[in-house]
Formats: C-alpha cells, structure tokens, sequence
C-alpha cells in the first residue's frame, strides 16, 4: 500500500493536489529559504526551513473534514441503537469500498458521495436520539395509567356530575391523547428509519459493485441521486419528529420532549 491510500479519504482530491502545488505555499517556501541564507544557515538547515514553510502553508489549505455530532449508539435504547449501529455498519463498508478503488475521477466522486453517506448516517444518529427521547417522554405519561385514571374520572361524573369532575375528565383526555399521539409518531419514525436504513445498505452495495466495475463516472449519476433522496429523507424524518414531538437540541446533546 502506497503513502497515497495511507491519506484520509477527504484528502485524497483535487483540492489536496491544488493545496500542494498552491502558489503561496511555494513562495513562502522560498521567502524561508531566502531568510536562512541570510541568517548564514548551512544547507541542510535552510532546506529545512524552506520546507517548514511550505508544509505550515499546504496544512492551511488542506481540506477538512466535516465536524458532526459524536455518535455514540450505546447511549439509545433498542430499536434505535440497532439503527444505528446498522448505518455505522454501512458507512464502515463504504469507505472500505472506495479505500480501495484506484485513484481518478471514479473514485474522487465516490468521495463525494461518501460526504453525503457521512451526513445521511448524522442524520440517522439524531433520528434515533430524538426517537430514544420520545419513548422516554412516551414513559413520562404512562399511557396505561392515564387510560385508567380516564375511565375512573368518567365513572365519576356519571355518578356525581359538576364542573370540577367534567374539567377532570377533559385534563386526562387531552393527557391519553397525547400519549397516544406521541406513541403513534414513535412507531412510525420506527418503521420509517428502518426503511431507511435498509436504502442506506443498498446504497452501500451498489458502491461496492460500482466500485469494483466502473469505468466512468456517469455509472455512478444514478448513485449520487439515491444517496442525495436518502439524506433528504432523513432530514425530513428528523423535523416531523420535533414538529411531532416538541424535541429540541439542548445545549449538553440531549433531547426534551414536551410534555415529559
């Protein structure tokens, strides 16, 4: 294995070999140069110092790669651990895929694709947090209990009807019904971020393939498109789930529910 497949995916593109070959890293490479002669360096010392100077310079310009969230799945509860996990499984095969397709324009798109993989995998991440926080506020009202409590309240005004009893039995209505609305939401995003995860692994296994036998980059248009619907989806989950739920991000990573 060469010193190239050693390099991080994200370094592995044009904008890499734009930064190495960039006009003012080779220019402060010889203004360093220049000022070890004067300093009366030895040879060895002012290539030394030449090169410092153009590596600092390269390092600024090196692409980076996005910061998200830390996903760590051992925090959620099942099923949404298991989705999670699922997506970091095929994400960990992507990049073993294009790890080891030959350097070209095949594989810095599939780089590109690859960022979106990354995000559709953050995305499913705080999918599963927010899915993880709305079964806990589901635990919160005790749907069972506010069911019992609903029947006796009703009993109640049936035998000794007024406004105390009739406001009584209008709280824990509004109450069962948000449980069972919240229940609802928590099934579907199940349901839903399984179907997904089930396209991100097909998308995985149509790059391996397309890794292995592509010789254009064209192959991999119908590719970039799924992928793109993919992540798109996943936002899209995610924002029905705060919309649904009343979650928000708090400030420590964690995920309120309203009414929890």
């Amino acid at each position: 294995m060469g010193v190239v497949d050693k390099l991080p995916e994200q370094w592995k593109t044009q904008k890499t070999a734009d930064a190495l070959m960039a006009p003012s890293a080779i220019v402060l490479s010889g203004v360093g140069a220049a000022a070890a002669i004067l300093a009366g360096l030895p040879f060895l010392a002012i290539v030394g110092v030449g090169a410092l100077a153009w590596l600092v310079r390269v390092a600024t310009l090196m692409p980076r790669g996005k910061r998200g969230d830390r996903i760590d799945a051992m925090t959620l509860s099942d099923p949404w651990r298991g989705f999670v996990r699922e997506a970091l499984d095929a994400q960990r095969r992507y990049r073993k895929a294009v790890s080891s397709t030959n350097a070209g324009p095949l594989r810095d798109r599939l780089v590109e694709i690859g960022e979106r993989i990354d995000a559709g995998v953050q995305e499913c991440w705080r999918v599963a947090r927010r899915g993880n926080a709305l079964v806990d506020a589901i635990g919160n009202l005790d749907p069972a209990a506010a069911q019992r409590q609903l029947a006796a309240a009703k009993e109640a005004v049936k035998l000794s009807p007024g406004p105390d009893q009739e406001a009584t039995v209008k709280a824990l209505q509004a109450q069962a019904d948000s449980a069972d609305r919240l229940v609802k939401v928590a099934s579907d995003a199940q349901d839903k971020l399984r179907l997904l995860d089930a396209r991100l692994d097909e998308s995985v296994a149509r790059a391996v393939e397309l890794s292995i036998r592509a010789e254009d980059v064209g192959e991999l248009g119908g590719l970039g498109g799924d992928v793109e619907s993919l992540v798109s989806d996943l936002e899209t989950l995610r924002v029905a789930l705060d919309e649904a739920g009343g979650t928000k991000e708090a400030g420590g990573g964690t995920v309120q529910a309203a009414g929890a």
